[in-house]
């Protein structure tokens, strides 16, 4: 059985004369709350160091399901705190920003969904973790990119596959699979999918001994470029385990800070996309902390779901939880 994740207190020390920073309100509502602060990778360096755990989606889907305090305050985007929501539903959830949402999920609207469901039964929709709880539903299984070729993988080879929502992700996954009769939604992440090549090849030119590392939402003349592809997690760890003490980080740049503490003494370079000039998800970076203190203190923007959407979005859930 998987030990629960138990809730646990920090608190100022010593006595405090002046007034409390947020950092330490933050620190004091979570132990009065008896919650858990779960933050992604992409989250401000702030909000990472006073997280009890720092993940990718997977990572923080497995944490929240094994928690068993009474609140989670997720510092993420908001189908992140849904899925904490289902794992879990006995727990308050709530995101320091309603408005946290996600380019993947804006992409994917569930009705399209629910008619091609009608028009193929006979196919399996595996839908990315990035998708809303109405698209989970629907799906027969999910995956993230850190799991998602071992998920298409898992899946009979005669069964016909609708991978949704983003195109990068499903054209890497077909490729490393072979897997022909897969279908792909034409989403795509607003930060990922606008990396270009061209800047990647002038930042090779200008740092020649880095390694490239890319996240496989990045287009495919992005990811031919680079010595590893990987979640966001994978690359944290791929970089802290090898040699090499240069590395050019093709994801959102919020994970420079478990790069630089996993990875200490080694240099780590970012790629503007074509969007902001930057490597930032403006969601990802709607949190603060003075929305978390607020989110903790009134327990709200709370996520809310109905019963029967969380009874059917836990099965797919479930499917990839128990993918090896």
């Amino acid at each position: 059985m998987t030990a629960l994740l138990h809730w646990y207190c920090i608190l100022p020390s010593p006595p405090m004369i002046a007034a409390l920073s947020i950092a330490d309100e933050i620190l004091e509502l979570k132990c009065q709350r008896r919650a858990i602060l779960l933050a992604h990778h992409y989250q401000s360096p702030e909000i990472q160091e006073l997280a009890d755990v720092i993940g990718d989606s997977l990572e923080l889907a497995r944490k929240a399901r094994d928690f068993d305090g009474e609140a989670i305050a997720f510092c993420g985007v908001w189908f992140m705190a849904e899925t904490a929501k289902v794992l879990n539903p006995n727990r308050v959830v709530v995101v320091p920003d309603r408005e946290a949402s996600c380019s993947l999920v804006e992409s994917c609207p569930v009705e399209p969904i629910r008619a091609f469901r009608q028009e193929h039964p006979d196919h399996v929709i595996v839908s990315y973790i990035n998708t809303s709880i109405e698209v989970k539903a629907e799906s027969d299984i999910l995956c993230t990119s850190r799991n998602a070729v071992k998920v298409v993988n898992s899946i009979p080879p005669e069964k016909p596959i609708l991978f949704l929502p983003d195109r990068n992700l499903g054209n890497y996954v077909k490729r490393q699979t072979g897997r022909e009769n897969m279908q792909i939604w034409q989403g795509s992440c607003m930060v990922h999918a606008t990396f270009p090549a061209r800047r990647l090849i002038e930042a090779k030119i200008e740092h020649p001994e880095a390694l490239v590392v890319a996240h496989p939402e990045c287009p495919e003349p992005v990811l031919a470029l680079a010595d590893f592809v990987g979640s966001t997690s994978a690359i944290i760890e791929w970089c802290a385990a090898s040699d090499a003490a240069e590395f050019i980080v093709m994801t959102e740049s919020g994970v420079n800070y478990s790069l630089r503490r996993q990875a200490p003494g080694k240099q780590f370079y970012y790629v503007a996309n074509e969007n902001c000039n930057c490597s930032e998800c403006p969601y990802m970076k709607l949190n603060t902390l003075e929305k978390l203190r607020d989110c903790l203190l009134t327990l709200e923007p709370r996520v809310e779901l109905s019963e029967e959407i969380m009874r059917r979005a836990l099965v797919p859930l479930d499917r990839m939880l128990a993918v090896k």
